[in-house]
């Protein structure tokens, strides 16, 4: 691991990062913490928006990071990874290691339906195919998802970034709130570190934009309350399960999100909700939201801390870890 020198990251050897186009300050600021500049290269689009990539330095040999995520315009996104991976495995790369800070078509895991497709797995075979080695991702939407790869998988949490965040706030009286079902194991490893209550609002999804909040399990009356979710686009499972919780009597609501990937639709509603604060991560790209007071966290640290571990061959457990339990 590299060592500091005078309070500053000394660059770590053979290895080189690249970035795509789609959060390029997120790619800058993994590379000011470890001390390693970001690689040259060409990443623009023909006339008829083909993408073209040129990487503008010898890779031949190199531990290869390429920082791409698959945010909007995800399908355009998606293929500029692509695209860089192939570019870097026919530049002679010893080994490419694709690090999405937010894995897209998640959602889409399972056939719930007849006749759709399991599109996080395709994604997961393109992205072999077209020559990445291993692996380097946070807060899937499901975790199974791993097992979609047959190459190592390094699947890290932005939990102890907004841990330090909401120690800092000291907050009495709180209680974790799950929006759903699904985000309960999230919720129970925030009310343990946080030494905090925990509830479940049951919702009903109406559509891909709609959502009823249904059933409150749990007490919020007069005590403070924090929703947690790996994802919000449209904000309606959020902001429908803190119009819930304001109506059972909870004093104040901020909602803990990792990857806000707000569309103008979700805007809309955080103004108009009862959430008080927004605390997200730089996953994605966002810029401020009038009306809406929106935090964001950085977890370029613990991406490039677990950047330089891949390349040593290190344990990235302990990034996992907190007050001596896990994350996950």
């Amino acid at each position: 691991m590299a060592n500091t020198v005078s309070g500053q990251p000394q660059a770590i050897e053979h290895v080189k990062i690249y970035s795509g186009n789609s959060n390029l300050p997120l790619a800058k600021a993994i590379c000011a913490s470890i001390g390693i500049e970001l690689g040259k290269c060409t990443v623009s689009s023909f006339p008829d928006g083909e993408t073209f990539v040129k990487i503008e330095e010898n890779v031949r040999g190199q531990d290869i990071f390429l920082i791409q995520s698959t945010c909007p315009p995800t399908n355009h996104n998606l293929m500029e990874l692509f695209i860089m991976i192939d570019a870097l495995r026919r530049a002679s790369a010893a080994r490419i290691t694709a690090v999405l800070p937010f894995y897209g078509y998640a959602r889409q895991d399972r056939k719930d339906q007849p006749r759709v497709p399991i599109t996080a797995k395709l994604v997961a075979n393109l992205l072999v195919a077209s020559g990445a080695n291993r692996l380097l991702t946070m807060d899937l939407h499901a975790q199974q998802i791993q097992g979609f790869f047959d190459i190592p998988v390094d699947h890290l949490y932005a939990a102890p970034v907004m841990y330090d965040y909401l120690k800092r706030k000291r907050i009495n009286d709180l209680v974790v709130v799950s929006p759903d079902v699904g985000g309960l194991k999230m919720a129970h490893a925030f009310s343990q570190v946080l030494e905090a209550g925990l509830a479940i609002v049951a919702k009903r999804r109406k559509s891909a934009t709609e959502v009823e909040a249904m059933t409150l399990i749990g007490e919020v009356e007069g005590r403070h309350v924090l929703l947690v979710d790996d994802l919000t686009e449209t904000a309606g499972t959020l902001t429908a399960a803190a119009d819930l919780l304001r109506r059972e009597g909870a004093r104040s609501i901020l909602a803990c999100v990792s990857h806000a990937i707000l569309n103008d639709l979700g805007v809309e509603r955080l103004r108009k909700s009862k959430i008080d604060e927004l605390i997200t991560t730089d996953s994605v790209p966002h810029p401020a939201v009038d009306g809406v007071k929106l935090t964001t966290l950085s977890v370029a640290g613990l991406l490039g801390e677990a950047i330089k571990r891949i390349h040593n061959n290190s344990s990235v457990t302990s990034l996992f870890e907190f007050k001596g339990g896990r994350t996950s």
